[in-house]
C-alpha cells in the first residue's frame, strides 16, 4: 500500500512541470486527496486538494490560477499541473489521501525553480 510521487525535476522560472501521484494497494476513488509541500526550514503546507469525486477543489492563494489539482480514477492517479513556476515554489511536494482516520503519505518529490 503505498503512493508514489514523480515528476519534479529543475525548471526555470516561468516554466511548466506535472507532478503524478501513483497509488498502489488502494483505490483513491473514496479518497480525498491532497498535494502539499515543504520548503527547507519551512513547516509543510498545503497547495491543492480534490475532494473524492473530483467535483470540489481548494488551493494555497500562493498558487491560485498557476496550479491544477486533477485525478484520474482508471488511473488511480493524482496530478498536479503547475505553471509559471516561482523561485518561491521549491519544495519536496507530497501526495496525501485521507478517507475518515486513513491517511497516506507519499515519499515526496523535489522541485526546484532556478535560472
Amino acid at each position: 500500500v503505498q503512493l508514489v510521487e514523480s515528476g519534479g525535476g529543475l525548471v526555470q522560472p516561468g516554466g511548466s512541470l506535472r507532478l503524478s501521484c501513483a497509488a498502489s494497494g488502494f483505490t483513491i476513488s473514496s479518497y480525498a486527496m491532497s498535494w502539499y509541500r515543504q520548503a527547507p526550514g519551512k513547516e509543510r503546507e498545503l497547495v491543492a486538494r480534490i475532494n473524492s469525486d473530483g467535483g470540489s477543489t481548494n488551493y494555497a492563494d500562493s498558487v491560485k490560477g498557476r496550479f491544477t489539482i486533477s485525478r484520474d480514477s482508471a488511473k488511480n492517479t493524482v496530478y498536479l499541473q503547475m505553471n509559471s513556476l516561482k523561485p518561491e515554489d521549491t519544495a519536496v511536494y507530497y501526495c496525501k489521501a485521507v478517507r475518515f482516520a486513513m491517511v497516506r503519505w507519499g515519499q515526496g518529490t523535489q522541485v526546484t525553480v532556478s535560472s
